[in-house]
């Protein structure tokens, strides 16, 4: 089972306010979102309880998607406590997501 949580506009403040959660914005229809899929899922293995790793489908969210501005997807934050600290659009490595969760939990 995947250790990737999946969020949506009624639990994403709770489980963002405290600490570092990347977030993921994707779509059932985006191809580099399911290509991103995979990624994450060593990403939390590797991660582990240091930080969250979450989705959130644009579809079904669309006002969490409109408060971050997200245009592009795959689109993926880091939060600190509630707070933006790094975004990347597209997709990504997964020592590019380790090294940005790292810096984030400094």
């Amino acid at each position: 089972m995947s250790a990737v949580k999946h969020l949506n506009s009624d639990n994403f403040d709770a489980e963002t306010a405290k600490g570092v959660v990347l977030i993921d914005f994707w779509a059932e229809w985006c191809g580099p979102c399911k290509m991103l899929g995979p990624v994450l899922d060593e990403v939390a293995t590797e991660i582990g309880a240091q930080a969250s790793i979450a989705k959130v489908n644009v579809d079904e969210a669309q006002a969490v998607a409109m408060k971050f501005a997200v245009r592009s997807i795959p689109a993926i934050f880091i939060l600190k406590d509630g707070q933006t600290v790094q975004q990347f659009v597209g997709v990504q490595s997964k020592q590019t997501l380790v090294n940005a969760i790292k810096d984030a939990l400094k």
